[in-house]
């Protein structure tokens, strides 16, 4: 399941479940997320789990934004360094407000047993 926040950690939108075995990167394709938020006239920070998510072309604004990996090979220079910790600090009270809807009951049912979503919540954009 994913759940989208505002900047205050207030929930938007959430995901149909899909299986555990499902990667977060391949349920947003799925659900053609960066579609609808460019729709919406929306973005989001993401973390690095969804590089390459934004496959927008290089004049389009981006409706994803991710900080930058290293390679084995290609060490991140200072500049990436300093925009992973600039998207870090605006990620992180979003996160911590996360962890609390995690409180939630009904998201407790979700979480423990994936049928009840079908029932509890869906996209807000079908």
């Amino acid at each position: 399941m994913i759940a989208l926040t505002d900047d205050k950690g207030r929930l938007v939108w959430v995901s149909a479940v899909r299986p555990g075995r499902t990667s977060e990167i391949t349920a947003c394709r799925h659900d053609k997320l960066t579609a609808h938020l460019r729709a919406a006239g929306l973005g989001a920070i993401a973390d690095l789990g969804f590089v390459g998510l934004d496959d927008s072309g290089p004049d389009a604004d981006p409706a994803v934004i991710t900080g930058y990996k290293a390679a084995r090979n290609r060490p991140l220079t200072w500049g990436q360094k300093l925009s992973n910790k600039a998207l870090a600090a605006v990620r992180a009270p979003v996160e911590h407000g996360f962890a609390h809807l995690k409180n939630w009951r009904v998201l407790g049912k979700v979480r423990t047993d994936p049928k009840w979503a079908t029932v509890l919540c869906g996209p807000c954009w079908s």
